[in-house]
C-alpha cells in the first residue's frame, strides 16, 4: 500500500511542476518575440521610401516575418515542438504537396492567355500594363483618370449624328 501510496503522490507531483514545456517563461518570452516582429513587420509596412522604391523588399521582408511568427505560434502555442516524431509524417508531405502544387500552377498561371480562342479574349479582362505607379498623394488617381474618359465619351454621345435625333446615352436610355 505504501508502494501505490508512492507512485500516486510521485505523479501527482510531476503534473504539478514542469510538464515538459519548459514552463511560463518560456511563453513570455515567445510573447515578447511575437511583439517585436509584429512591430518590425508594422515598421517595414508603414516605411514609404521602402514602399515607393523597392516593394517587392518590402512584402518580402514581410512574409518573411510573418513565417517566423507564423513558426513561434505553431512550436510553442500549439506544442508542436515537444510532440513525438509523427509530426513529421504529416506536415512533411503535406508541405512537399503545397511546393509542389505551387510549382505546377504559377507557369500555368503565367502562360495562360497564350491560347485564348478569339471569342474567350472578348470576355477575357484587358491585361493591367506592368508599370501602373502605385498613386500618389496630388496626383491623379486612375479613378479619377476613367472619369475623365467616361465625360469625353459622354460628350461624343450626347451630340447629335447626322439623321437629327438625339443620340442615346451609354445606358440605352435617356440620362
Amino acid at each position: 500500500m505504501t508502494e501505490h501510496a508512492h507512485s500516486s503522490s510521485h505523479g501527482h507531483e510531476h503534473h504539478q511542476g514542469e510538464h515538459g514545456h519548459g514552463g511560463v517563461g518560456k511563453y513570455i518570452a515567445v510573447f515578447f518575440a511575437l511583439c517585436v516582429l509584429t512591430g518590425i513587420s508594422f515598421g517595414v509596412g508603414n516605411w514609404h521610401a521602402l514602399r515607393v522604391s523597392s516593394p517587392g523588399t518590402m512584402w518580402a521582408i514581410m512574409m518573411a516575418v510573418s513565417c517566423c511568427k507564423a513558426l513561434l505560434v505553431i512550436l510553442f502555442f500549439m506544442h508542436i515542438l515537444w510532440e513525438a516524431n509523427w509530426k513529421y509524417v504529416l506536415t512533411v508531405p503535406a508541405s512537399l504537396m503545397s511546393i509542389f502544387l505551387v510549382l505546377m500552377l504559377v507557369p500555368d498561371i503565367g502562360r495562360r492567355t497564350l491560347k485564348y480562342s478569339a471569342d474567350r479574349w472578348l470576355y477575357a479582362p484587358k491585361p493591367v500594363p506592368a508599370a501602373a505607379a502605385p498613386h500618389e498623394p496630388g496626383s491623379p488617381s486612375a479613378h479619377e483618370h476613367d472619369h475623365a474618359a467616361d465625360s469625353r465619351d459622354k460628350d461624343s454621345h450626347d451630340k447629335a449624328p447626322a439623321n437629327g435625333k438625339p443620340a442615346e446615352g451609354k445606358h440605352g436610355g435617356h440620362e
